[in-house]
């Protein structure tokens, strides 16, 4: 699959990355003569931060081209995302020339956050609104406005990339989520102008509060839980009348002065101005990746959309098998800046949820009623790993013997490094007595196979 980026500013960059680093070839075209460094400093973030996301390996990542020109980037694309600037002349001229250079396979998306497809296409060219939410290669929500037909087609093919695409229903200015950020942005600058907070306070107001419920809850659901067991029709008929009182001036627009801009830039120089643009970013995609994957454990929010992509990446059948891979996000390393004792023995566990699988002992088998558990485990720390290293959990059966299992794990870097080696051993459990028995035969028939060419495999490496 090939991708065509057309502006690579910062969404266009995290649109590459998103695209790359799910496997997909891409090509990008934008007259920056310095594009190149930029998007490669974005590239270098997304790989920092998206695999970090995941309990399995994405696949391997695509080839990155910069184009000479249009047609060139456009040639044998299956999705073309035009990311130029937001002047409705530009992208008229720029969407008719991929129009014309497009195969007519392609799904031709506009990232515009204020533009209707129907302002798009007004002049012949086709296009739907592709409108993502930055950083690209972290945030799932796309979300698609225009000809149904289209962004059907659009939509399996963002799900594959990990994104979470919302079919807006009818053509409306800025879509959905912007018109929520337009009416606090404009809330904001009124606090601001009027001396009531300052930059730094109404983010706060924001992150130690109602940010947090809204990236789980979202905005119904969490009223909902505030109305109390009585629920929404109690939440509405308590505060509905407060919508009546003038607490706010969202339908006025502060005058955008420069005594204003001045303000607003001088208290967020003061606020953050310490820190470089980088820095804040990998800041930023730190704090969203913790907070993407404590989601991800419940399935909440965006967290869904992880597990439902992670379900979809497959891990290479080789033997003695990968049972388990990872790229090691910062929220696994420990204040000596390398990862934390506990997450090396995270991966092994993982290691023998997918060698049960291997034998027969797999989900449904557990939901039958029987499982194995662990006994002991012996961890050797053998090297550093650091946030963005990855690891692949090879697993080498060791030992059947009526009840007991027992499992070898050896945690290994992409240069062949032994990170660690883990023995694991288990005994085979009825979980409705909660109580050891043998397991069935024909999964011991496999797991003793495994033994048998597993120990020949231990015995040529303990020689090298």
């Amino acid at each position: 699959m090939k991708a065509a980026i057309i502006g690579g500013g910062v969404i266009g960059g995290g649109w590459a990355a998103r695209f790359l680093l799910n496997g997909w070839d891409v090509a990008i075209l934008d007259p920056d003569p310095e594009a190149e460094r930029k998007i490669t400093e974005v590239l270098d973030n997304a790989r920092r931060a998206l695999p970090g996301l995941y309990d399995a390996a994405l696949p391997p990542e695509g080839r990155l081209r910069f184009a000479d020109d249009l047609a060139q980037a456009c040639a044998d694309a299956d999705w073309i995302q035009e990311s130029v600037p937001e002047r409705l002349e530009i992208k008229h001229s720029v969407l008719a020339e991929i129009d014309a250079a497009a195969p007519a396979s392609a799904v031709i998306g506009s990232s515009t956050s204020g533009f209707k497809p129907s302002e798009l296409t007004a002049k012949g060219a086709r296009a739907i609104v592709a409108h993502p939410f930055n950083p690209v290669y972290l945030l799932p929500l796309v979300e698609l406005v225009g000809e149904a037909a289209q962004c059907a087609r659009a939509a399996p093919l963002l799900q594959q990339l990990g994104m979470y695409p919302l079919h807006v229903r009818k053509e409306i200015d800025a879509h959905i989520a912007d018109r929520f950020l337009e009416a606090v942005w404009r809330e904001a600058l009124w606090l601001v102008k009027d001396g009531v907070a300052t930059t730094a306070e109404i983010d706060e107001a924001i992150r130690m509060g109602f940010g947090l419920r809204w990236a789980q809850m979202g905005l119904f659901e969490t009223y909902r839980v505030a109305g109390g067991e009585a629920g929404m029709k109690h939440f509405m008929a308590q505060f509905g009348p407060a919508l009546e009182w003038p607490w706010t001036k969202l339908m006025d627009v502060p005058e955008f002065t420069e005594e204003l801009v001045d303000l607003i830039a001088g208290q967020s120089d003061a606020q953050s101005g310490h820190m470089s643009i980088r820095e804040l970013e990998r800041l930023r995609d730190d704090n969203l990746v913790g907070i993407l994957r404590a989601l991800r454990r419940t399935g909440s929010g965006a967290g869904g959309v992880i597990t439902d992509h992670e379900a979809s990446l497959s891990v290479p059948v080789v033997d003695p098998p990968v049972t388990a891979q990872q790229q090691v996000p910062v929220t696994w390393t420990d204040y000596n800046g390398h990862m934390n004792e506990t997450h090396y023995l995270e991966l092994a566990s993982r290691g023998t949820d997918g060698f049960m699988g291997l034998i027969g002992a797999d989900a449904a088998y557990v939901a039958s009623g029987m499982s194995y558990f662990t006994l002991e485990n012996t961890v050797r720390y053998l090297a550093e790993v650091h946030a963005g290293e990855s690891l692949a959990v090879t697993t080498y059966a060791t030992l059947a013997e009526g009840k007991k299992m027992g499992l070898r794990h050896l945690l290994t870097k992409p240069d062949g490094t032994v990170a660690a080696e883990v023995d694991s051993l288990l005994i085979h459990v009825s979980l409705e007595t909660r109580r050891s028995c043998p397991p069935p035969t024909d999964m011991m028939d496999r797991l003793e196979a495994f033994v048998a060419t597993h120990t020949k495999a231990l015995a040529a490496l303990s020689e090298r």
